[in-house]
Order: structure tokens, then sequence, then C-alpha cells
């Protein structure tokens, strides 16, 4: 979902909103089914709250994702210090790969 979608989306909610609040009609008003935007004023709704949900999902997602390769890198450091220390790998071995992972 780009940025431009997004800024679309919230232009056309922002849109059918004002209009909705804007209509002044004799006998139910803007409130009631009978007035102007009824089922475009309940389509609006499910897309505003399904955009709200697809945020928190990514961002649930993005968080997760950063986590679990901040696990990943360390564990793969713990194995090479654990490989070093057992004498499987020289010390050269060890900065050499240390170096490729990232890791100071």
């Amino acid at each position: 979902m780009t940025p431009r979608t997004i800024l679309i989306a919230a232009a056309g909610m922002t849109t059918v909103a004002t209009r909705g609040l804007a209509q002044t009609s004799e006998g139910y008003g803007h409130m009631m089914w009978s007035g102007g935007y009824g089922m475009g004023g309940a389509l609006m709704m499910l897309v505003f709250w399904g955009l709200i949900i697809a945020l928190i999902v990514f961002v649930v997602r993005w968080l997760t994702v950063n986590d679990r390769t901040s696990a990943r890198r360390d564990g793969s450091l713990a194995i090479l210090r654990e490989r070093f220390a057992k004498g499987e790998i020289d010390e050269e071995e060890f900065e050499r790969r240390k170096r490729t992972l990232g890791s100071d």
C-alpha cells in the first residue's frame, strides 16, 4: 500500500463525511438510511475500519520481523563464538566471519 493510495482513500472518506454532515433535509435527516449517503456511508465505514486494521497488521508484522532478524544475528554470533571456543576455527577466521555478520 503506497502513501499515494492511502492519501486518495483518506481524501475520499473526508469528502463523503463532509457531504453527510452538511446535508440538511427534512424528515429523517442525515443519520437515517433514507438520507443521501446511506449505503455509501456504510461502505466508507467498512473501508475506513479495513484501512485501520490493515495498518495495525502491517505495523505488528514490521516489528516482529525486525525482532526476528536481530535474534537471528545474535544467535549466529553465539554459534560463531562457540565454534571459536571449541577450537574449530582460528582467531583470523573468527574475526573474518564476525565482520561478515556485521558485528564489531
